[in-house]
């Protein structure tokens, strides 16, 4: 089987959500994109408010869209120039399936 699209996650501070937004509008693929506030939980307090420290989580929110493998690329080289050493975290999953139920 080969994969013809990713699902691409990335966690985002609260302050880029805009800037996001405005970058993936630009680079919209048919699909769209999704967003939502999510908690993240990680053993590495740097950059963490003495609160989020205590709580352990941090806001964050959340960004996933559907990309074709051919698009893959340029979207993470627009997303490393864009938000370089911002702090963002994300992984890129193959689609096996996908549909309107």
């Amino acid at each position: 089987m080969n994969c013809t699209e990713y699902l691409v996650t990335l966690n985002i501070p609260p302050s880029l959500e805009e800037l996001m937004v405005d970058s993936l509008l630009l680079l919209e693929s048919e699909h769209g994109f999704s967003s939502f506030p999510v908690r993240a939980h990680h053993h590495d307090n740097s950059g963490l408010s003495l609160a989020e420290q205590v709580a352990g989580r941090q806001k964050r929110i959340r960004f996933q869209m559907y990309v074709p493998v051919e698009e893959l690329p340029a979207l993470l080289a627009q997303l490393r120039e864009e938000f370089s050493d911002s702090g963002i975290q994300y992984w890129v999953l193959p689609v096996i399936e996908a549909g309107i139920i």
